[in-house]
């Protein structure tokens, strides 16, 4: 499963095209994002990543578009958004699902419009940005639900990425935990060269839901 997703960010990664990736909590969608950046036309550009369901309406409103001094209480200064720091690069939105329906319909118009405006401010900023959303949900679903708007939806599910969860791909365990064992290996300055024989069948026989996250966590 792996190799196909590999194989359709390899392609994916040649155009300009704004990618909606699926999977669940720890499969590494921010990586694949950051994969397809790095090997496209952006590359020298900027790679800006926000989770829009961390942060309240109000705030998310602030980082995504910026805002103007004096806009709120507490803003004291001008501040570019997100998505205008993200301009000539790529900017990933990792759980676009939670977005309520008002910052749904502002996303909606700078990604049609190219432009933005920030918080406080009546002028509209032009930007270049390649869009890559994530989401553990189904976004079709929340549609025929009424939570989540049809035309955003089409807008951001130019191409679509499956990561498969962990549990799906256990032949990848061993090559996994090896590369954990050697990342924290050197990091922590420990002399940890592999995992004994007693360990792999524990670590393939287990369900991992919060997969590949949670196998490094273990690891570590």
């Amino acid at each position: 499963g792996m190799v196909e997703v590999y194989k359709l960010v390899a392609r994916v990664a040649e155009t300009d095209s704004t990618v909606l990736i699926y999977g669940e909590s720890g499969t590494g969608k921010e990586l694949i994002a950051r994969a397809i950046h790095a090997n496209s036309s952006r590359s020298t550009g900027p790679f800006v990543a926000i989770d829009t369901g961390s942060l309240a309406e109000t705030l998310l409103e602030s980082e995504l578009f910026g805002h103007e001094r004096g806009a709120f209480t507490g803003a004291v200064s001008s501040k570019k958004g997100l998505l205008e720091q993200a301009h000539l690069g790529t900017c990933f939105l990792d759980e676009i699902a939670d977005l309520s329906p008002v910052m749904q319909s502002k996303l909606l118009r700078s990604l049609q419009e190219r432009e933005i405006r920030r918080v406080g401010s009546e002028a509209t900023r032009g930007i270049d940005v390649r869009i890559i959303a994530a989401s553990k949900k189904n976004l079709k679903s929340l549609v025929e639900a009424g939570t989540f708007r049809e035309d955003l939806f089409y807008r951001l599910e130019v191409v679509t990425i499956v990561l498969p969860p962990l549990r799906d791909r256990i032949e990848d365990i061993p090559l996994l935990s090896q590369t954990f064992v050697d990342k924290y290996g050197r990091t922590r300055e420990r002399p940890v060269t592999g995992l004994s024989p007693e360990t792999l069948p524990l670590l393939t026989r287990y369900s991992w839901p919060g997969n590949v996250r949670e196998l490094e966590h273990v690891i570590e």
